[in-house]
């Protein structure tokens, strides 16, 4: 759950960090809440989606932020398939967390000068 919560922040605070380079955010944080709605469990289960739609839906983190933490609590992901999800969800959270940065990084560069 906590995994979750930090992979929803960065994942956010990465989009943010787009505000450097566009003037308007708001539309592509709306495109990805929509997508984050139907895509990480909180409409329907993941499990429901056929064949090459549920491969997707899988790779991507989204399911990360609500299905997985809730088949995790239902009993639904035990063993050897937990660990890996954990794994998967805690490289989701190191990626998105570098990518917050960086894009920090370079905006905070791009618009102050400061090269450090």
């Amino acid at each position: 759950l906590l995994m979750a919560f930090l992979l929803g922040f960065f994942l956010e605070a990465t989009i943010g960090m787009i505000g450097f380079w566009f003037l308007e955010v708001s539309s592509l944080l709306f495109v990805y809440m929509l997508f984050s709605f139907f895509f990480s469990g909180h409409m329907f289960p993941i499990d429901m989606l056929p064949g090459i739609w549920g491969d997707v839906v899988r790779i991507i983190p989204l399911q990360y932020l609500a299905y997985f933490p809730a088949a995790v609590f239902l009993g639904k992901v035990e063993g050897p398939e937990l660990i890996q999800g954990l794994w998967i969800q805690f490289a989701w959270v190191v990626l998105f967390m570098v990518a917050s940065r960086t894009a920090f990084k370079l905006g905070v560069r791009r618009y102050s000068g400061y090269g450090g």
